[in-house]
């Protein structure tokens, strides 16, 4: 459950009855064949999920997903539900029928029996229960035998083993200068709470969420044993916010032109002194002959927060965040401890997931066994026609894009051909990896969770060490097939959509193409609108950070981006709480570019004819529907707000109004002014 800040990824993620009467009185009613077959109503919209007493045009997110808004309770166990969490769902009940037979059969590959022991010692609570906190007491012990800055220094250095947590982190990505190379980036980390403004704010419900905070370190200290629990408490929590205060928001930490910051190893000690670079990148075990300081002001600042923070203290604050960091592999009183905390009053959820979820999501990870999972999910539940037929939509969808960069009257030529350029190299993963990796040496037991987990970090640890110095491996996959998303990589110019996501609400081969086109068309244009978002562009075709854009049309896309931050910056889920138009900025223009690509492409596949009306519906407000119906959801307040001040996503409920930028939304459900939504044409933000 515990938020933990890692290296800033520069992949980009995103992660149904019938009327009888036309909405478009301007609309001929035709008899149509609805898609034979198509999983959700007659042809993959839920009719029976909208509001009919509410205007399209004043709130488009409950017209399409009201009656089931109003009516869905979320479940104890969830903090938000939504398609995605629904999709997510099925996915885990999949997963779970591969793991139930691995874990009834004699004759298993090696990978499987990888699989069957981790999962034999997730479940097996008995012997977990009867181990209480010893499994991480020789973390404990080390972390009482530090004696020195430098022995302090090494230990942060080691917190990727330990799952401890760090003032500094260090993640290897590619280098962004040269994709063909790995490098290491090192940024400032070390919060508990989701961020910075958890501390720094002195609203009534942050200041509540403080002292909920302090009583939980309290309690997980005592679990070691550890004398004035409640003192230990205020320091860590003083320590925490002195880190807080010094820390960029987080819409400058997304600036890539602030986070490029390369050194060579030989100079960081001159450029960031009073640090023993090399006790710590050693323990790291990354050679690293250059690296990238993601934020060099405050990673100078924390450096002195180091220094002049006692020893003492540090040990304290290691020690609280050790048992709570690896609370979920150690007894149930002290797991229910950290979720009462982190699940509960942090993310309003009231009950712990049953435990062979958390197993499942333990084990499926990109650097656990998910892609020993995800090769049998695949062979199980994925056809091989979804993959022809999704490739088919993202090549309609890079014509639509295409064509639009074509016409785009704010671009000048000379930046069109560099878009044109970047656009045609895009390439699309989906599915599954070509090459899967290989999980040899990797040792699992069956009645040790701990040190699975602890073998699992040195297995990818020495891949990740082994591969540093030699060329980027283009063939890896940042998300396991069973994964519910989709991502946008810059360094690779890649779009990357796991087989997952290619499943109802998203994608249905059966459903009306008005549908897919809205669903997985727009999730396609979404991501590749991250290539051309904030951030995005730039970078080149070969996926180079540099500027390919002239002056004058670089400071007209600027204008509009600015423009559309502004308007998502006016949404007010929570009152006083808004969302941050800026940091979320990079996924609205996916969203809002993304949606103008898939209504081009959706155009373009009717070859000129008018789509039928099925159900009362257009073929345009079947698309404008499907995809506000991929973003309904609930949340618990607590969840909404975490999402406000640490996500990059806008809710839900604001993704879904995405199509009031755009001209056909308003013509479809005849959208008019004095409605809440309407935008007058000069104030619809068109950028892709």
């Amino acid at each position: 459950m515990k938020y933990t800040l890692i290296a800033a990824s520069v992949a980009a993620t995103l992660a149904l009855t019938a009327c009888s009467k036309s909405e478009n009185p301007q609309v001929q009613q035709t008899q149509a064949q609805a898609p034979a077959g198509a999983e959700i109503g007659t042809f993959g919209v839920d009719l029976t999920a909208r509001d009919m007493s509410v205007k399209p045009g004043d709130d488009f997110f409950m017209y399409a997903s009201g009656t089931w808004y109003k009516n869905y309770e979320l479940p104890a166990d969830k903090t938000r539900f939504g398609a995605f969490s629904e999709l997510a769902d099925r996915s885990e009940e999949q997963v779970k029928q591969i793991i139930d037979d691995i874990m009834t059969s004699e004759n298993l590959t090696a990978d499987e029996q990888l699989v069957h022991d981790y999962y034999h010692a997730y479940m097996d609570t008995e012997t977990i229960n009867a181990k209480g906190i010893t499994p991480i007491e020789p973390i404990l012990a080390e972390i009482k035998s530090l004696s020195s800055i430098d022995a302090l220094t090494t230990f942060f250095g080691k917190s990727w083993l330990h799952g401890a947590s760090s003032p500094l982190w260090g993640g290897l990505w590619y280098n962004r200068l040269d994709p063909n190379e790995y490098q290491l980036t090192v940024g400032v980390s070390g919060l508990g709470l989701p961020d910075r403004d958890y501390y720094l704010s002195d609203a009534e419900r942050f200041v509540d969420i403080r002292k909920a905070y302090l009583a939980h370190i309290e309690q997980m200290l005592n679990f070691a044993g550890e004398a004035d629990a409640g003192e230990k408490a205020e320091t860590i929590l003083a320590l925490e916010t002195a880190i807080a205060e010094i820390q960029w928001p987080r819409e400058k930490r997304r600036d890539r032109d602030l986070t490029l910051n390369q050194i060579a190893r030989e100079e960081l000690s001159d450029g960031y002194p009073n640090f023993n670079w090399n006790a710590w990148l050693n323990a790291q075990g990354y050679k690293a002959p250059e690296l990238n300081i993601s934020q060099p002001e405050p990673v100078k600042a924390v450096i002195e927060i180091i220094n002049d923070t006692p020893l003492n203290d540090w040990k304290t604050y290691l020690t609280y965040h050790a048992i709570s960091n690896n609370a979920s592999m150690l007894s149930d009183d002290i797991y229910m401890a950290n979720f009462d905390f982190f699940g509960k009053t942090l993310y309003g959820q009231q009950e712990p997931r049953p435990r062979w979820k958390r197993a499942i999501s333990a084990m499926s990870g990109t650097e656990s066994l998910g892609f020993a999972i995800g090769k049998s999910y695949v062979n199980r539940f994925f056809p091989e026609s979804s993959k022809t037929q999704m490739a088919e939509l993202v090549e309609n969808l890079r014509a639509a894009l295409g064509e639009r960069i074509d016409g785009l009257d704010w671009m000048g030529e000379e930046t069109k051909v560099n878009a044109k350029a970047k656009l045609a190299a895009f390439r699309p993963k989906i599915g599954y990896p070509d090459e899967w990796i290989s999980y040899e040496g990797l040792s699992i037991t069956a009645d040790d969770l701990l040190t699975n987990e602890h073998n699992l970090r040195k297995f990818f640890r020495a891949q990740e060490l082994e591969d540093e110095l030699k060329p980027t491996n283009r063939e890896r996959w940042g998300m396991t097939p069973q994964r519910v998303n989709a991502y946008y990589n810059s360094s690779f110019n890649e779009i990357v959509f796991p087989a997952a996501i290619l499943q109802p609400p998203f994608f249905d081969p059966n459903a009306d193409p008005a549908v897919n086109y809205g669903a997985i068309g727009a999730v396609i244009g979404h991501e590749m609108g991250h290539g051309f978002d904030d951030q995005g562009s730039k970078s080149d075709a070969n996926g180079i950070q540099q500027n390919w854009w002239t002056e004058e049309d670089r400071a007209a896309f600027e204008a509009k981006a600015d423009a559309l931050a502004e308007q998502y910056s006016a949404y007010e889920p929570i009152e006083g709480n808004f969302v941050n138009g800026r940091n979320s900025l990079g996924e609205n223009i996916g969203d809002v570019g993304g949606l103008a690509m898939a209504y081009h492409a959706y155009q373009l596949s009717l070859n000129g004819k008018e789509a039928p009306v099925i159900d009362g519906l257009t073929g345009d407000q079947r698309f404008f529907l499907a995809w506000a119906q991929v973003w309904k959801e609930k949340r618990t307040e607590q969840s909404m707000l975490s999402q406000l001040r640490a996500g990059t996503h806008a809710p839900g409920q604001f993704r879904a109004l995405a199509p009031r930028n755009h001209d056909a939304w308003y013509k479809a459900f005849d959208v008019q002014p004095g409605d809440a939504l309407y935008l007058a044409p000069e104030e619809r933000v068109r950028i892709w």
